[in-house]
């Protein structure tokens, strides 16, 4: 496989002090390196920047811009994608850690959405950073023999939503649940 892994994600962030005591402060990442130019590296365009990156304990990381002196939203975010489309999601440990989270969040005044069963694969929270990006925390939930199911059913479910646009078509193809199930805190 081409692809190992990922080394980064990269976002625009309206203040790389404030993201970086975001990041390191709320969800314990560790601030690894930042770097500069006047001029884009690949580009040559002129775009004075920081670019800050936090490590995950298995070495990937995500990373963010500030970009002064150009136009856009610090979101990055294409205004006609729905809010909760466009997120980055974190792993961890299992089901007790996100509630864990979900208190120490709430507890710092950060609203949280959640927890939501997703089709007994994940089990997460949503809440923003203080550039508006929407991020997730949240454990895998599933067995080896679901995962191994998943795996199978993958192509067959892409192929069915490509003939019809409509979710509830994979109940009849595979006689399964067809959508996420929400905790009553939703």
């Amino acid at each position: 496989m081409l692809c190992k892994g990922l080394h980064h994600a990269a976002f625009r962030c309206r203040d790389a002090r404030e993201t970086a005591d975001f990041y390191t402060g709320v969800l314990g990442l560790k601030f690894i390196h930042a770097m500069g130019e006047d001029h884009v590296p690949s580009t040559g365009a002129y775009s004075p920047h920081i670019h800050i990156f936090f490590e995950m304990d298995d070495g990937s990381c995500i990373a963010f811009f500030e970009l002064p002196r150009d136009r856009g939203q610090a979101s990055g975010r294409d205004p006609e994608t729905p809010d909760w489309v466009q997120h980055f999601a974190f792993r961890v440990a299992d089901k007790a850690t996100v509630d864990e989270a979900k208190a120490r969040l709430q507890a710092a005044g950060i609203p949280v959405v959640g927890p939501t069963n997703h089709d007994d694969f994940l089990y997460s929270i949503y809440f923003f950073d203080p550039s508006g990006h929407r991020l997730e925390l949240t454990a895998h939930t599933s067995t080896a023999a679901q995962d191994a199911q998943f795996r199978t059913e993958a192509m067959s479910v892409l192929e069915l939503w490509e003939k019809t646009h409509d979710w509830s078509q994979r109940a009849t193809l595979f006689g399964g649940e067809t959508g996420y199930r929400r905790s009553a805190t939703d």
